[in-house]
């Protein structure tokens, strides 16, 4: 390539064809509408709330992104422990109401996972949509990344283009035995982690205690407390004078990125990636990973000691080292076109959008193209506005401190009234990495 001059544009670009405009955020804003509608005619869920979580949650979607929900049940102000037979009921009668109501396609139930799911595409919207029951611990997740994005506006970049390269690649699909999106994302932060100077600190730094353990008693005071403590020591490490500051472009993150991880079939098999302690970690020395029957390990710093990757196969580990080796040979090899370049980076049909000015007001969902509108449009939604002022200041402000004031706005927005209770659009959704293995996929419905 010669020069990181040339790929930055071309990140950049891609970027412009990821990021999501308005009508995404009115599209998911309508599913979301639709499906409490269809809750709320549910006998067994009356009283429960719609809550997105995710990436919809913490902003690290694309336009085609998928949405992710969870019911949450009427069970006064603490925090309880749903049972697994209770969800899978009420993900059935759920289920039972989709289909009656229609628009609704894809309907999969998949029961038997570690965290039951109800999957399902809407027909009008072309959204993929994963429905959970209670996932308290998935909110919070989401609203930790969103904080995290927030200390480095070139997080949420970082994130978008590595999904992006990752499904190009095939490497972003845990029913097949490769990455969730939440390893990848949490891959991003251990790779700012780890790269010098750092650009994000360790996140016991952040959150000393381990998340899933502290989700006991009275929501409300939980939720404020974990907020408080993390918008403290963010701000705490934002305002830190004596950090060296990085400013590496997009194109060295995502080179150094490439080059971090190409020898992963390597190193898996005694080193684990840790973004808690921000380290590379000795898998036999740690004992709460043991015993590790997993080819990758990555550990979900919020929910220790959980294994994100553990849907990567020994098969696909290889597949995957050789996807961050071949890509870094190619952004890093001289005499590469721009059509080369992003067809290393991005998927076939996002570069046919792509000639010497790329085309940025155009979506694909599930392969069917739809127009764009050419102007962004007022925002109306709490939390789009919150997303994409956050989204557009942003801008060239790598570095900008978090103030815990700034943490704690971000709590749950009321949005609308519903038989005299408020209904709130924040609560974040867990991971990718409580995505069903194949072997707890159930047949098509």
């Amino acid at each position: 390539m010669g020069s990181y001059n040339v790929l930055e544009p071309i990140l950049k670009d891609i970027l412009g064809m990821l990021n999501p405009l308005r009508e995404d955020w009115e599209t998911r804003m309508k599913v979301i509408s639709d499906l409490r509608e269809v809750v709320e005619s549910v006998e067994s869920l009356r009283g429960a709330t719609v809550e997105p979580f995710g990436s919809f949650v913490s902003n690290l979607f694309s336009r085609w992104g998928d949405l992710d929900i969870s019911i949450e049940l009427s069970n006064g102000s603490c925090i309880s422990s749903t049972g697994k037979k209770l969800k899978q009921s009420l993900l059935g009668d759920l289920l039972r109401a989709l289909r009656q109501k229609g628009g609704y396609r894809r309907l999969q139930f998949v029961a038997h996972a570690r965290v039951p799911i109800l999957k399902f595409e809407t027909i009008h919207q072309n959204i993929s949509c994963d429905i959970s029951i209670d996932n308290l611990c998935g909110q919070i997740k989401s609203k930790f990344l969103f904080w995290i994005s927030q200390i480095d506006g070139r997080f949420r970049d970082m994130v978008l283009l590595v999904k992006e390269w990752a499904k190009a690649h095939d490497i972003n699909n845990p029913k097949t035995g490769t990455f969730n999106s939440y390893s990848l994302s949490l891959l991003v932060l251990f790779h700012f982690q780890t790269c010098v100077p750092a650009i994000l600190p360790p996140l016991k730094d952040i959150y000393p205690g381990n998340l899933v353990d502290d989700l006991k008693g009275v929501r409300a005071n939980v939720e404020r407390q974990i907020a408080e403590i993390c918008a403290f020591n963010i701000a705490r490490f934002s305002s830190d004078k004596y950090r060296k500051i990085n400013r590496s472009s997009l194109a060295h993150l995502f080179v150094s990125f490439l080059e971090k991880f190409s020898g992963l079939s390597l190193k898996s098999s005694e080193l684990g990636i840790c973004p808690f302690t921000g380290q590379w970690e000795h898998i036999r020395s740690n004992t709460r990973w043991l015993p590790n029957n997993h080819p990758l390990f990555i550990e979900d710093p919020f929910e220790q000691p959980e294994n994100s990757a553990r849907a990567v196969s020994e098969k696909n580990l290889a597949k995957i080292s050789n996807a961050f080796e071949m890509t870094h040979f190619r952004l890093t090899s001289t005499n590469q076109t721009r059509y080369a370049l992003l067809s290393s980076l991005a998927r076939p049909y996002i570069l046919q959008f792509f000639g010497e000015s790329p085309v940025r007001y155009a979506n694909y969902n599930n392969g069917h193209r739809r127009a764009r509108p050419q102007s962004h449009k007022s925002v109306n939604s709490p939390l789009q506005a919150q997303h994409q002022s956050h989204n557009a200041r942003r801008e060239n402000r790598p570095n900008r401190p978090m103030s815990q004031q700034s943490v704690q706005q971000h709590q749950s927005q009321p949005v609308r009234q519903n038989n005299g209770q408020v209904q709130r659009i924040w609560r974040p959704k867990s991971d990718g990495s409580q995505q069903p293995s194949p072997a707890n996929l159930e047949a098509e419905i």
